[in-house]
C-alpha cells in the first residue's frame, strides 16, 4: 500500500506549479536546483512577498566557509514587521475541554506592537534576551512576534519543564524578561506554572491569565500601551535561541536569525506539505520545540492559519479540533499515531495530508494512520532544531512508500556515508550527512562555537554530520533508522532500534516499544526491548515472533513489558534514559521528560519487583 498521486495531486501542488514556471521537468531536478543554485532563495523571498527594509546586496557569502554562511548579505529584514493587517483569521485555538477561539491577523499585528512598544519602554535593547514559557495559547504568537518586532531575541521554554531546565536556559540566554501564565490545564488538572519561576533571576516577569499579582506585570496592562516598538534589523541578525538536549553535557542554545528559521520553515511547509494560502496548518507540538515556532513563521509568511491545542491531545481532542476548526494538515509524532492506533481504531482525521516527525514510523502505524486518513498523502519529515526543519522530507508529486522520504527538502543535498567516508550502496545503513548550505542552518550555539564545531563538522571535512542513521533503497527513497548513537551493534552487525521496534508493534496487542543496546561480553551488545502492551505475559510468544521475523541474530535477549515508556512533550520516546536507568548510570538532562513516572516503571520491571 502506497500514496500514488493523480494528475490532479501534481498539477495542483505547490512544487509542480513552481517546477512548470522553471522548466523543470522531474522533481530532482527542481531539489537539485534549490541546493546548488543559492538562487532559489531568491526566487522564493519574491514568491512569498517577503518585506526587506533594505534591498540585500549580494544572496550568499561563503568566505568564511561553509560552517558560518551569510544569507541576504547587506539587506535589513525584522520577520516581525512581516504581520499583514488583515481582518483574515490567523490562529485557532482549542483546550482540552473543548473550548475554543479564533484570533486574526490584525488582532495579532496590534497585541505585537504594544508588547515592542513596552518592551522598549521598559529599557530593554536590541539583541537583548526575552524569554517565554506559556502553554499553546494564542498570545504566545503575539509575545513571540512582539519581542522579535522589537529587535529581541526570543528564546522558546517547553511549557512542561521544571524550575531547574528553565533556570538553566535562563542563566545560559541572560534573558531580561520572561512572559509566563499562572497556570493551564492538563490531563483535567490545573497546572500552576507561576511556581516554577520561584528564584529565576529576571528583572520582568509578565504574566498572561493571573491579573497583578505582587511585583509581576499584568499582559493585559503591556497590551493597553498601545504604540509600536520596531526595530530595523540586519538579516543575519539574531532572531531566536531554541535549546536542544543531546546526550551529554548543557542543552545547546541553537542561535537562529531573520532571514534563517523562517525562510526554511515557510519553504519546507510549501513544497513538502503543500500548504495554500488561507489553510489550517496543526502541528501537534509546543513552543519549546522546533516545531512550534516552525508552526508559527511559516504559517505567517504564507498567509496560512495555524491550529494551537492547550492540554493533553486525545483522539477525541484532535478530532473535534480537525471537524470544528477545518484543518488542512495535521502535523504528528510516530508515538502519538501509535497512542492514537492504541485508544480508537474507528477514528477518522478528514484532513488533505498529514505529517510525521520526531522520529521513525514503523510500517504499521504508516498503514493505520493512510487509511484513516482516506490514503491521503503522509509526509514523513525529519531534520531538527539546529537545521530549522528538514533534511529529508516528501513531496506529493511523487510516489510515497511506508515510512519512507522521496527526497531531500529544499536546500538541502544529503547522502548516507559509510564510516570510511564514502557514499554507501543502496540499503548499507550509514551517517546521515548533507553536503550543501542553506539559510536555516544554527549560526552556532550561543556563545559556544566551539562546541557547534564539534558537534557537527569534526568527523569529515565540510561535511554536516547530523547524528541520524539511514539508508537509501535502489530507487532512492531515504528511510531513517534511528540515532547513530542509537544504534546498536550486535556481533558486528549494526541495527538501529526502529527496525526491530516496527516488528515488535506489528505483533497483535502490542501499543509500542523502545529498543536499546547495552554491553554484552559475547557479542559487543545485545538488545534489550521495553513494551507497552494491552496483554500480558506476551514475552515467550513475543520473542519468538521477533525471531521469526529478524533472525535469531538480531532477536532481542530480553522483553520487558512496561505500562508506559519516558517520552518528550512531543511524544518522542526518550530511549538513552531507559538505557541510563538499564545500566545504572547518570540520566543527563531531563529536563524535556514528560512523564517522570514512566523512570520509576523502567526502574521496577528491570529490578524484577
Amino acid at each position: 500500500m502506497v500514496f500514488e498521486p493523480d494528475r490532479e495531486w501534481i498539477e495542483n501542488s505547490n512544487v509542480y506549479k513552481f517546477m512548470t514556471e522553471k522548466g523543470f521537468s522531474t522533481l530532482e531536478q527542481f531539489i537539485r536546483y534549490t541546493y546548488e543554485r543559492p538562487e532559489f532563495w531568491e526566487d522564493f523571498v519574491k514568491l512569498i512577498g517577503l518585506k526587506f527594509s533594505k534591498p540585500y546586496e549580494k544572496v550568499l557569502d561563503l568566505s568564511k566557509g561553509k560552517q558560518w554562511p551569510k544569507w541576504f548579505v547587506g539587506g535589513k529584514l525584522n520577520i516581525g514587521d512581516n504581520i499583514p493587517d488583515l481582518s483574515e483569521v490567523f490562529i485557532k485555538w482549542m483546550d482540552e475541554n473543548l473550548n475554543s477561539k479564533t484570533v486574526t491577523y490584525s488582532q495579532v499585528l496590534n497585541e505585537a506592537k504594544a508588547i515592542s512598544s513596552w518592551l522598549k519602554k521598559s529599557g530593554l535593547k536590541k539583541g537583548d534576551r526575552v524569554a517565554i514559557y506559556m502553554p499553546m495559547i494564542p498570545e504566545i504568537v503575539s509575545v513571540m512576534l512582539g519581542a522579535v518586532r522589537a529587535g529581541m531575541i526570543i528564546v522558546p521554554l517547553f511549557s512542561g519543564f521544571g524550575p531547574e531546565p528553565i533556570k538553566v536556559r535562563i542563566e545560559d540566554s541572560e534573558a531580561k524578561v520572561i512572559f509566563t501564565v499562572d497556570e493551564t490545564i492538563r490531563r483535567g488538572k490545573r497546572i500552576n506554572m507561576l511556581k516554577n519561576l520561584d528564584g529565576i533571576n529576571v528583572q520582568k516577569v509578565v504574566l498572561n491569565r493571573g491579573g497583578n499579582k505582587g511585583d509581576f506585570f499584568d499582559y493585559r496592562d503591556v497590551i493597553r500601551t498601545g504604540g509600536d516598538g520596531i526595530e530595523e534589523t540586519e538579516t543575519e541578525d539574531p532572531m531566536m535561541i531554541i535549546y536542544t538536549s543531546g546526550t551529554t553535557g548543557k542543552p545547546k542554545g541553537c542561535v537562529h536569525t531573520h532571514d534563517g528559521f523562517p525562510l526554511k520553515a515557510s519553504a519546507d511547509i510549501y513544497f513538502n506539505f503543500d500548504l495554500k494560502r488561507g489553510e489550517t496548518l496543526m502541528w501537534i507540538t509546543d513552543m519549546g520545540w522546533m516545531m512550534g515556532p516552525w508552526m508559527v513563521f511559516g504559517s505567517l509568511l504564507l498567509r496560512g492559519k495555524m491550529g494551537l491545542i492547550e492540554g493533553y491531545t486525545t483522539g477525541e481532542v484532535i478530532s473535534k479540533f480537525v471537524e470544528d476548526m477545518r484543518v488542512n494538515i495535521l502535523g504528528l509524532s510516530a508515538s502519538l499515531i501509535r497512542m492514537l492506533r492504541s485508544q480508537n481504531e474507528d477514528l477518522k482525521l478528514d484532513v488533505r495530508l498529514t505529517g510525521n516527525t520526531g522520529e521513525p514510523i514503523d510500517p504499521e502505524s504508516w498503514y493505520w494512520l493512510f487509511y484513516h486518513t482516506g490514503k491521503r498523502p503522509i509526509i514523513n519529515y525529519s531534520g531538527g532544531t539546529e537545521i530549522s526543519g528538514g533534511i529529508l522530507g516528501n513531496y506529493v508529486i511523487k510516489k510515497i512508500k511506508p515510512s519512507s522520504f522521496n527526497g531531500e527538502s529544499p536546500g538541502i543535498k544529503a547522502e548516507v556515508f559509510t564510516e570510511d567516508g564514502k557514499i554507501a550502496p543502496p540499503n548499507v545503513e550509514g551517517e546521515l550527512v548533507v553536503l550543501s548550505v542553506w539559510p536555516g542552518m544554527t549560526r552556532g550555539f550561543w556563545r559556544n562555537p566551539e562546541r557547534y564545531m564539534e558537534t557537527y563538522w569534526s568527523i569529515w571535512k565540510d561535511v554536516w554530520v547530523h547524528g541520524d542513521l539511514a539508508f537509501k533503497d535502489e530507487e532512492g527513497y531515504f528511510y531513517i533508522v534511528g540515532r547513530s548513537d542509537d544504534t546498536i551493534k550486535v556481533a558486528g552487525k549494526r541495527i538501529g532500534p526502529a527496525e526491530v521496534e516496527s516488528v515488535i508493534n506489528s505483533f497483535p496487542n502490542v501499543v509500542e516499544s523502545a529498543c536499546i543496546g547495552v554491553p554484552d561480553p559475547i557479542k559487543g551488545e545485545k538488545i534489550v526491548c521495553f513494551v507497552v502492551s494491552k496483554e500480558t505475559g506476551i514475552e515467550e510468544k513475543l520473542m519468538k515472533y521477533v525471531e521469526e521475523k529478524l533472525g535469531k541474530a538480531l532477536a532481542p535477549s530480553e522483553i520487558k513489558i512496561v505500562r508506559e515508556l519516558p517520552k518528550t512533550r512531543n511524544a518522542k520516546i526518550m530511549r538513552r534514559l531507559i538505557r541510563a536507568i538499564y545500566l545504572n548510570k547518570p540520566l543527563g538532562d531531563i529536563s524535556s521528560l514528560e512523564n517522570p513516572s514512566a523512570l520509576e516503571e523502567i526502574k521496577r520491571v528491570i529490578s524484577g519487583k
